[in-house]
């Protein structure tokens, strides 16, 4: 198993003109300590499982820009991009650049976007779930095309580009690879299905289920489920001293043996740097061979 950072908060000590030094150091370490990956989340304000809206929060691909430059080998991301909030050929445009930048450390990890309140507070396009997920559709299906020789013209519903002409093209072959985040099992795990390299689903009891749905997605779209690769997105809770190390790792091994390949998640107290060490020194040789 391997493992993933995200970092959903950066209210921390010393406040915004701390904040990016901090940051880098988080990243940093992350990479040192064997962590395969590290995300942002995409948005704009924070959102209410973690805190209060007014809390800090930095745009997503600014950042990933910034920590493409603090880091050497860590995969980045967002998980995940809100389908509605950039143009398609904006945004395939902007994880092309970060591909670059990060000499092929990008992925594009993407959804249908849920919080409306952000949207509409800042002006952004937030129409209806059934349209946002008809929209996502069409994106991955431009993002396919712009990250391939075809520099045609794209005719959806809802896109229209005369010419989907994309230079440089990404370093990573034959794309960055496409995560998808979500578990709803008539639209989303089909998109996975039909579009996706990864799916990133919820640590939660029904798992095992999931997976079965998406084997079924991929079955009629004729797709090997094997080569998708299986993401849980999860929290890590250590205890303030590592006294949740051992359930933690036992947690882990359980996800492993469901045949999930990267447990993508955040880390509790992350900002003290302390948890990271531990992750490196206990957790991560833990599941080595997982």
């Amino acid at each position: 198993m391997k493992f993933g950072l995200h970092i959903p908060d950066f209210t921390w000590s010393g406040g915004p003109f701390a904040l990016g030094e901090r940051l880098g150091e988080i990243a940093q370490t992350a990479e040192e300590g064997g962590f395969d990956r590290v995300s942002v989340m995409d948005h704009v304000w924070q959102i209410a499982h973690i805190g209060l809206p007014e809390q800090e929060m930095l745009e997503s691909y600014t950042t990933l820009g910034y920590l493409a430059g603090c880091t050497q080998r860590v995969k980045l991301l967002a998980v995940v991009t809100a389908v509605v909030y950039r143009e398609p050929g904006l945004l395939a445009k902007a994880v092309s650049t970060l591909d670059i930048v990060s000499k092929g450390r990008a992925m594009l990890g993407i959804g249908a976007a849920w919080y409306e309140e952000e949207a509409r507070g800042l002006g952004l396009n937030f129409p209806s779930l059934k349209e946002r997920f008809e929209r996502l559709e069409e994106v991955l299906q431009i993002c396919h095309q712009m990250w391939s020789e075809n520099d045609g013209p794209y005719e959806g519903k809802y896109y229209q580009l005369a010419r989907t002409l994309n230079s440089p093209q990404p370093l990573t072959s034959p794309h960055p690879p496409i995560l998808i985040g979500g578990s709803g099992e008539k639209k989303t795990l089909r998109l996975v299905a039909r579009y996706a390299d990864a799916c990133n689903l919820f640590d939660r009891p029904d798992l095992a289920h999931k997976l079965d749905v998406l084997r079924e997605h991929c079955d009629r779209e004729g797709r090997d489920f094997n080569t998708i690769e299986k993401t849980v997105q999860t929290r890590f809770d250590l205890g303030l001293n590592g006294e949740r190390v051992n359930e933690t790792i036992d947690h882990l091994h359980a996800l492993a043996d469901l045949g999930f390949e990267i447990a993508h998640g955040t880390l509790v107290d992350v900002g003290s740097i302390r948890p990271l060490e531990i992750m490196a020194e206990q957790v991560l040789p833990a599941l080595a061979g997982a």
